[in-house]
């Protein structure tokens, strides 16, 4: 069952669990600090510059956004956390929007593999380091991603590979793909990722 990415479209824009859409095919939720990079990965990982609208604005995005791939799967962007300027009501409703994803989800049989995004200059903050402790504990499927890898150096690269692989919230169990959505770097080995836990033959 190949996939066609050309045949993408966004879904919903869910605010309200009811929202969710029961369709019954696997999910890839991507998850991540605001301005972390879930909108440029998803464009590049689906040829597309616009699919998902790229932010001046860190945490812009306040609703779980399912992209619907080729009727085969969805995409889920979740909200970016971390947001410093956020008002505390608003944080809250954040919250209680990615938390009911991941606790009050129906369809949560359904998610197949968590992305969780880490800024590959900056390593796991303390809201990373929570997100990938709850993962853990769940039990759900997740990789680490590395994104804006092209804004380091060879030197800085190197250590920023040490770092992620030797950090005990992420483990030496966790696969982990340095991204540059600018050179494309890790791409195809994302794909790998997607294909090896949906079981559908991806780009």
């Amino acid at each position: 069952m190949a996939l066609n990415i050309q045949n993408t479209s966004l879904r919903i824009s869910a605010g309200f669990l009811r929202q969710f859409p029961g369709d019954p095919v696997p999910q890839i939720a991507f998850s991540g600090r605001s301005n972390v990079g879930k909108s440029s990965l998803i464009n590049a990982l689906l040829g597309r510059k616009s699919l998902t609208r790229v932010s001046k604005v860190p945490g812009k995005t306040i609703t779980i956004n399912f992209y619907d791939i080729d009727k085969k799967m969805f995409f889920v962007d979740l909200p970016g956390y971390g947001f410093a300027r956020r008002a505390p009501q608003e944080a809250a409703q954040w919250r209680e929007l990615t938390d009911s994803y991941f606790t009050k989800n129906p369809n949560i049989d359904r998610l197949s593999l968590v992305m969780q995004l880490i800024d590959s200059r900056v390593g796991p903050t303390e809201d990373d380091v929570m997100m990938l402790d709850f993962l853990r504990a769940s039990g759900l499927s997740f990789i680490v991603v590395a994104t804006k890898c092209d804004k380091l150096n060879v030197t800085e690269r190197r250590a920023a590979e040490v770092a992620f692989a030797s950090h005990p919230a992420i483990g030496t169990d966790t696969p982990i793909v340095f991204f540059s959505s600018l050179k494309g770097e890790g791409k195809t080995a994302l794909w790998q990722q997607i294909s090896a836990h949906t079981g559908i033959r991806c780009p």
